[in-house]
């Protein structure tokens, strides 16, 4: 494998929500690639107070938000990575590829990218073997009670209340939010040793996007390698989840870049926590369960207004020493993508004040689009890695210089992630 081009970052990326950045601090923290996630796209003064860093984030929204928002933000934010000067810059999906050509559309934002970095064709890489995903012949499929299940079969992510998945053919599921042309590069390719010569034969054929299959880490480490080779020519942009980081992280490590070891800090227990749940995945409705049968005062919540009674239930737990959730579900809701993002904001507001009032130092946020609209209200700079506890949803510190919340330790849990017990595990850090 050839090595990236000369520069000091190695790695840049857009987190379509919250949740997923935080995933991809994760992995670069266990690899010792210093990083930092932005909470928006950072100044020269942001990237100054974080001078170590080879590794930037910007963590966003755009899985929440329309084809009309990507194309009034998402060019600035493309711009500003390219000047950046990363090899490889990613626009970071979730790898259940939720989204539709009117929220959250990856097609769109490929198109985007592949103009503000003038690239002949974008890389789309989503198996994650880590997280039990994994791409055979473009179709998609993902674990699901223990089973390796096609998404659009998924219990969960075919009932998703802003984006269900009814496709498993990635390429067929694209093609309604794109007009690019999709090549694939698919599991004979890389059984056959010619991975490399199929990506070539797809770009011969007028391919402007090609998706890479990936069922292990075998072959999300060849991918990496093909487009670490091709990085040191020119940077390139490239669509996917944290396969795609973590098949990246190990060629780097491969190359000499990173180191062998990397010895990493456990989470210290926490006095309290404070959960806001407005995720509707049974998963996290068996979290919330296990977490009320085990001493958290947990509480629903109905409507944004009012939460008095509910607002003064939790301060009064949590100033007696309890850890506390509020919910606004215990399963799935019929879909609703404006309400829900408001309630995902006056979520914020209300951990905001919970946060300010009680002096908790711990928080969970369970839900993609309640974490990127809640973190939001905080009014954080920028978040770097603490400490791992499950895989994707690391604990987090909180960097806002002057703010009460500077410091504050969050962790932001997409609504399939975690055990059971998930919650008194971030409480107690273990």
């Amino acid at each position: 494998m050839s090595r990236p081009r000369p520069s000091r970052l190695l790695y840049a990326y857009y987190g379509d929500d919250f949740t997923g950045s935080t995933d991809v601090l994760e992995a670069l923290a266990l690899h010792g690639l210093p990083a930092v996630l932005f909470t928006a796209t950072p100044s020269q003064a942001d990237l100054a107070a974080f001078p170590h860093c080879r590794a930037i984030g910007i963590a966003g929204e755009s899985r929440s938000r329309s084809p009309r928002w990507m194309d009034a933000h998402l060019p600035g934010i493309f711009t500003r990575m390219r000047a950046l000067g990363a090899a490889v810059n990613h626009y970071k999906v979730c790898s259940t590829f939720d989204s539709a050509s009117h929220t959250g559309s990856i097609g769109r934002a490929m198109e985007l990218g592949r103009t503000a970095f003038r690239t002949r064709f974008v890389p789309i890489v989503v198996g994650a073997p880590h997280l039990g995903r994994a791409v055979a012949f473009g179709n998609l499929f993902a674990a699901a009670n223990g089973t390796m299940v096609r998404i659009d079969r998924h219990p969960t992510m075919q009932r998703h209340p802003v984006t269900p998945m009814r496709e498993a053919d990635l390429r067929v599921h694209l093609a309604l939010q794109t007009h690019l042309r999709i090549g694939l590069v698919d599991l004979l390719a890389f059984e056959r040793g010619a991975a490399a010569a199929q990506l070539q034969s797809e770009l011969a054929s007028g391919a402007q996007a090609v998706l890479f299959d990936g069922v292990n880490k075998s072959m999300l480490d060849l991918t990496a390698a093909i487009l670490c080779d091709r990085s040191t020519r020119n940077p390139i942009f490239a669509v996917g989840s944290s396969g795609l980081t973590y098949g990246l992280l190990r060629q780097w490590r491969h190359a000499g870049l990173l180191p062998r070891r990397v010895r990493l800090t456990a989470a210290r227990p926490a006095d309290r926590l404070l959960v806001l749940s407005g995720s509707c995945s049974p998963e996290t409705a068996a979290q919330i369960r296990h977490a009320r049968n085990h001493g958290f005062a947990a509480w629903p919540l109905g409507s944004p207004d009012p939460w008095t009674r509910r607002r003064q239930q939790a301060l009064k737990a949590l100033a007696e020493g309890r850890s506390v959730v509020l919910y606004t579900a215990l399963g799935p809701l019929p879909a609703n993508t404006e309400t829900r993002q408001d309630l995902s904001i006056a979520l914020g507001k209300l951990l905001r004040e919970l946060v300010e009032k009680s002096g908790v130092r711990r928080v969970l946020l369970a839900g993609g689009d309640t974490s990127t609209h809640a973190v939001q209200q905080l009014g954080l700079r920028a978040l770097t890695f603490a400490a791992p506890l499950t895989p994707g949803a690391p604990l987090c510190r909180g960097h806002a210089p002057g703010s009460p919340f500077d410091g504050l330790e969050l962790v932001l849990k997409g609504g399939q992630i975690g055990p059971g017990d998930f919650f008194s595990a971030v409480r107690d850090g273990v």
